[in-house]
């Protein structure tokens, strides 16, 4: 794990890692994503099966999961699994019941009446990931917000295991969560399905659900035609600490990241010298006899970053440089720290409050902005499941009192028709 103590050092490493994406060969994935989505595009279903048994090694034929298999994986749950996931999906449900957005009624001083609704789309498509894990969590966080916010058809697409179905446990969190229809095929060519619509699975309206590579190139190929949530790329976390930071506290959080993927970052700031060198020694301690020891000594060796830095300021102004999608807080004073970060997707304040229990139950949404979107972006919410629209209505005295300034405008622009519009209707 690379250890620097130069500010703009760490600040152009802190750059190559929210870049790690790009390259050669994201262009190559991008023309096989281009080649799946069209040939989804023109064959449908049969793309499906054939390409998810190219892929996956089955053929799942049927692609869409029974009603009763869904309650067999509830019912057969272990009843401690069931009551931790009850708790989370309480918890994800009431934080989200939150963010309902209030429609807008305005009357102006002509009379007339200005407003803005907001309404749920028709057909939500929600992709949780298989392959090295299963995410009953990514259930969760994805149907929450959409059931929130209204949507009437739910549509899940999740990859299918080795003996042809998903993991039971994300059977079980779909049914937890109302969900009753469910297709097991994944990759792009699952999103392909979902933007384009085949015989067996609907063209959905929005696409959410975080992805491998393949997956995030789809969801750019096809939005536009669908909208999406995000472009997630490699999860990451940035973790400032002070010298009151418990380093076994401050590894594990890092590893926490490191586990998902080779491509995960984990980056400790701190303007100890003494908690860095400490959390080196923690991460090498902890990894031995990892069930995922491999995996996570890759992303640590090839994204993690130590920067001891003069002080939390520095510190705050270099995780800002980043935008992480999880910073965590590990210093005396965490709240006024939190004051001067401007750019996280989400914040941890403290150090009683690890990453992962806004992984899991917390309640803000789980799918928050990577490789330093979290610049301009934010997380999956119940108003990614809505649209709104403007409400206009004008009386004869408004248009007498504001088509002057119409006419005006229209004609600076040249546009004939618009300002004969409002001039017929006054003369």
């Amino acid at each position: 794990m690379q250890v620097l103590q130069e500010p703009e050092a760490i600040g152009n490493r802190l750059e190559a890692i929210a870049q790690r994406t790009g390259g050669a060969e994201m262009s190559e994935a991008a023309h096989q994503v281009e080649a799946i989505l069209e040939r989804v595009r023109l064959e449908g279903d049969k793309a499906l099966l054939d390409l998810t048994e190219r892929f996956d090694g089955v053929r799942p034929d049927p692609l869409r999961i029974p009603a009763e298999t869904l309650a067999e994986a509830w019912r057969t749950c272990p009843s401690g699994l069931r009551s931790a996931l009850e708790l989370a999906h309480r918890r994800i449900l009431d934080f989200h019941q939150r963010q309902l957005p209030r429609d807008i009624s305005v009357s102006g001083v002509h009379g007339e009446r200005l407003g803005r609704r907001w309404s749920p789309v028709d057909r939500a498509g929600l992709y949780v990931p298989g392959g090295r894990a299963s995410y009953p969590s990514t259930v969760l966080m994805n149907a929450v917000p959409a059931t929130v916010a209204g949507v009437q058809r739910l549509v899940m697409v999740t990859p299918p295991g080795p003996d042809g179905w998903p993991k039971p446990i994300v059977l079980a969190a779909a049914h937890l969560a109302g969900i009753r229809e469910i297709y097991r095929v994944g990759g792009a060519q699952a999103i392909g399905a979902l933007a384009y619509g085949t015989d067996s699975i609907p063209r959905v309206d929005v696409i959410s659900g975080p992805g491998n590579l393949y997956v995030t190139l789809a969801k750019k190929a096809v939005y536009g035609r669908v909208a999406i949530d995000s472009l997630a790329g490699p999860s990451e976390v940035l973790v400032i600490a002070d010298q009151s930071a418990n380093p076994t506290h401050v590894a594990a959080d890092l590893l926490a990241q490191a586990e998902h993927d080779p491509m995960a970052a984990a980056i400790l700031l701190t303007t100890s010298a003494a908690v860095g060198k400490a959390v080196q020694h923690e991460l090498e301690a902890q990894l031995r006899n990892h069930p995922r020891a491999e995996l996570a000594a890759a992303a640590l060796r090839d994204w993690g970053l130590i920067g001891i830095c003069a002080s939390l300021e520095e510190a705050a102004r270099l995780s800002d440089r980043f935008a992480p999608e999880h910073l965590e807080l590990l210093v005396e004073r965490p709240v006024p720290l939190a004051d001067h970060i401007r750019h996280a997707g989400a914040i941890f304040l403290g150090p009683w409050s690890p990453e992962a229990v806004g992984d899991y139950l917390a309640g803000p949404n789980h799918t928050l902005p990577t490789s330093g979107t979290a610049r301009f972006a934010g997380a999956l919410s119940v108003e990614t499941f809505l649209r709104h629209t403007s409400l206009i209505q004008f009386n004869r005295q408004a248009l007498e009192a504001t088509g002057p300034a119409v006419i005006a405008l229209a004609d600076s622009e040249g546009l004939h028709s618009h300002a004969e519009s409002v001039r017929l209707r006054l003369n």
